[in-house]
C-alpha cells in the first residue's frame, strides 16, 4: 500500500501555472514547487514575472517563466510550447489568470464585459485546450481550475456588480465538469477550486468595503490566510486525489453555508 507521504510527492512533474506571479497563483505554484513539481510561471506583465521566477529559482525550486495573455491563442501555444520544450512538457495546469471589473449591471460596458469573458473564461479554455493535447498523448494529467465562491452565490454587499466575473468563474465550474467527463478515459482529471475572500491585488477595494460583515457572519470568522490555497492544490495535483474528478473544492471558511 502506498504512504500518504508518497501519495502528495509531484517529484518529475511539470506544472504550468497562468497568472503564477503573485497573489494566489503564485501561492500554489510555491505549493506545488514544494512537493517537488518543476514550475512555468505564466504572466501577462515582465515586471512581474521576472522577480517571481528568480525569487522561485533562489528558493531552490526549477521554475521557469513565460510571457502569455491567455485571451491570445497564438500565446497561449507559445507559452504551452516554451513549457514543453524547456521543461519537457506538462503534467498538472493550474487555470489561475484572471481579472474583474465593477459597475451596477444596467451600466456595466459591453467592452469590460467581454474583456473578463475573455481572460477569465475563454483564456482558461484556451489554455486547458491546449495543455491537453499534451496530456491526452500521454494518457495522464491533471487541471486545476480556479473558480470563485462568488459562481455560488451572489454578492449583495456592494453598491456595484461583477457581474462578468461572476459568470466567468461559473462557467469556469461548468466548463471543469465537461472536461472532466470527456477526458477521464484518457486519464486526464480536471477539478476546480472555489476561494472565497483572500487579501490580494484583485480583492483589497472589496474587503475594504465588506470585510468586518464578512468575517461578522462567516463561520470561521476571518478571511483566507497566506498558506491556505497550497495545500488544496497539491492535493488536487497529486495522486492522493486519484480518484476525484469533476468537482469544486471550496475554500471559504463556510461562507456559501450561511
Amino acid at each position: 500500500m502506498t504512504r500518504v507521504q508518497n501519495l502528495f510527492d509531484l517529484k518529475g512533474r511539470v506544472a504550468l501555472v497562468t497568472g503564477g506571479s503573485r497573489g494566489l497563483g503564485r501561492e500554489m505554484a510555491e505549493g506545488l514547487a514544494e512537493a517537488g513539481a518543476s514550475i512555468m510561471l505564466v504572466a501577462r506583465r515582465e515586471q512581474w514575472l521576472k522577480p517571481a521566477v528568480a525569487e522561485m529559482k533562489a528558493a531552490g525550486f526549477t521554475c521557469e517563466g513565460a510571457l502569455c495573455d491567455v485571451s491570445v491563442p497564438d500565446q497561449v501555444d507559445a507559452a504551452v510550447t516554451r513549457t514543453c520544450e524547456l521543461l519537457g512538457g506538462i503534467d498538472i495546469l493550474v487555470n489561475n489568470a484572471g481579472v474583474t471589473w465593477g459597475a451596477p449591471i444596467e451600466e456595466m460596458p459591453l467592452e469590460k464585459w467581454r474583456m473578463v469573458l475573455d481572460t477569465n473564461l475563454t483564456g482558461a479554455f484556451l489554455v486547458a485546450q491546449r495543455a491537453a493535447r499534451v496530456m491526452l498523448a500521454r494518457k495522464s494529467g491533471v487541471i486545476i481550475n480556479v473558480a470563485s465562491v462568488a459562481a455560488l452565490k451572489g454578492i449583495a454587499e456592494l453598491d456595484y456588480s461583477t457581474i462578468g466575473y461572476i459568470a466567468s468563474k461559473a462557467g469556469l465550474i461548468a466548463m471543469t465538469r465537461e472536461m472532466a467527463a470527456r477526458w477521464g478515459r484518457n486519464g486526464i482529471r480536471v477539478n476546480a477550486i472555489a476561494p472565497g475572500f483572500f487579501p490580494s491585488r484583485m480583492t483589497e477595494k472589496v474587503l475594504e468595503r465588506i470585510r468586518p460583515e464578512y468575517e461578522k457572519r462567516t463561520p470561521l470568522g476571518r478571511v483566507g490566510r497566506e498558506g491556505e490555497l497550497k495545500a488544496v492544490a497539491v492535493f488536487l495535483a497529486s495522486p492522493a486525489s486519484s480518484y476525484i474528478t469533476g468537482q469544486t473544492i471550496v475554500v471559504d471558511g463556510g461562507a456559501s453555508v450561511v
